[in-house]
This record gives C-alpha cells, structure tokens and sequence, in this order.
C-alpha cells in the first residue's frame, strides 16, 4: 500500500512538532524509524542514542550494525524489515525510559504498527518487551527477558492473531561478546514463522 508512506510521514511531522515531554528539549533530532513500509517483520527498540539522535535513524550506531548482522543472517536485508523505538527522542545520557515518557510517546509507536500491520513484531530489550506484551494481550505471561526472549506468542489484544517475539537488545552482544550467539539462535526463529 503506497498510502502507507503518506501515513507514516503524518506520524514523522507530528512526533518532530511533539512537545510532551521534555525529551522534545533535549534531543538534537526525532528518530521515527526506517524501513519497508509493508514489512512483515517489525522491531521495537527503546529508544535512540547519541549517534542515533545525531543522524536521525534507529539503530545506526554499534548496536544497529549488529542489529543489522542479525536480520542479514536470516537472509534478509535491513531495508526488508521495519525498525523503530518505543520512545522517538533520545533520553539525556541514555539513560533508561521514564515510564510517563513511553506513555506519552508509544502514541506513535501504534500507529506506525497499524499502518504497516506486519505479521511479527519483535521487541529488543526489556522496556519495549514490557509495553508490547501487555498492550499485546501477552501482560499474563510477562516474565524477565532472560527467561523468554526467544520464545513466539501469539497476541491476543489489539492487534490479533500476529507473532510476538521477545529478544534481548542487540547492544547485550556488544558488550558481552558471550551474548552474540544467544541472539543469533533467537534470530533463527524469525527463519521458521
């Protein structure tokens, strides 16, 4: 659907006009996402740092270039998917997000899922984990990342009957190189959906 595209840049002008929060003061660009507007796969990340604020794409720093590995290594290409953050301005210090900034700012996150309307969503890390599966319906399984990530669920709210996959963040593996593997094998589900 082309009209996707219209929808998407309406969400892009009102999150660079947004003024809710004091993110909005702090930030040196919005980053909205970026991918195919059709995509079936989708990620959810938190929310963007320094490099990402100053280039305006999610995932573009060490991160991103794993994250990117890890989409390739299922065969598919970055531009393939669609990739975004629960919150569109980066946090001063890239410290974690406030609870009323994902409430707040999550507005945007669910309508660029219900425009695009892929067929897996998969979070990366544990803030994005929390909000997708309880406003996914999954709120009765929520566990500790570490005890799920990996594993596929079926949504039962909001948007029906599409996969959730919950994967730890990409920036675990570039920290901890023992984590690499881990989230390659969670990966290869994405192979088998």
């Amino acid at each position: 659907m082309p009209d996707n595209t219209a929808k998407l840049k309406k969400i892009k002008n009102a999150v660079i006009a947004c003024q809710k929060c004091g993110l909005c003061k702090t930030r040196t660009n919005p980053v909205i996402g970026e991918g195919n507007h059709q995509a079936k796969i989708l990620f959810v990340g938190e929310a963007p740092g320094a490099e990402e604020d100053r280039q305006a794409k999610p995932f573009c720093g060490r991160s991103g270039q794993f994250l990117t590995e890890l989409v390739e290594s299922i065969g598919l290409k970055r531009a393939d998917v669609y990739i975004c953050n629960l919150l569109k301005c980066r946090p001063p210090g890239n410290r974690d997000p406030q609870p009323d900034e994902i409430t707040i700012c999550t507005q945007y996150l669910k309508k660029q899922i219900e425009i695009i309307k892929p067929q897996i969503v998969c979070s990366l890390g544990r803030y994005s984990m929390q909000f997708l599966m309880e406003k996914l319906g999954l709120g009765s399984q929520l566990k500790s990342i570490s005890q799920i990530h990996g594993q596929i669920f079926t949504t039962k709210e909001w948007i029906a009957n599409i996969k959730f996959i919950p994967f730890f963040h990409p920036a675990v593996a570039v920290y901890n190189s023992d984590m690499k593997e881990a989230l390659l094998n969670d990966f290869r589900l994405l192979k088998k959906i």
